[in-house]
């Protein structure tokens, strides 16, 4: 098998988005460069804990995130029960959390929003010391 072409990368740069040109528009982007895709926040819900990477500090400045308080702990196993909704915001620290009753865990991290929902059972693996805002609703 030959080679059906080959790109130069060093001649790339990941940094700036690609720019075609069309028939009615001079210039449009195909996409976000990378550095763009790596700043966005980005939201997702998994065994019912919602999990947003990379919050603006916009949300976090309105929502008051660094005025709540804080909690703490070293790599650990422990199991927790919510009695109330806890948001939490990750200052610090590596988390799996596992909910009761499910073999796969919801892996959680430094700058990452969270939301447990009332009620959960679940058990944390803090493998990195763990350093969070939180909040009880």
């Amino acid at each position: 098998m030959g080679c059906i072409g080959l790109i130069n990368l060093t001649s790339i740069n990941i940094n700036r988005p690609v720019l075609t040109k069309s028939a009615n528009k001079p210039y449009i982007t195909r996409g976000p460069s990378m550095a763009a895709i790596r700043a966005e926040s980005t939201a997702t819900e998994n065994l019912g804990i919602f999990i947003e990477k990379n919050p603006p500090e916009s949300k976090l400045t309105q929502l008051g995130v660094r005025n709540w308080p804080k909690w703490g702990c070293p790599p650990s196993k422990f199991p927790w029960t919510y009695d109330a909704t806890e948001t939490c915001f990750l200052l610090e620290g590596k988390v799996k959390v596992y909910p009761d009753g499910s073999d796969e865990g919801v892996e959680i991290e430094a700058g990452d929003f969270v939301v447990f929902p009332k009620g959960m059972s679940c058990t944390w693996d803090v493998s990195v010391a763990v350093d969070k805002h939180y909040k009880f609703e």
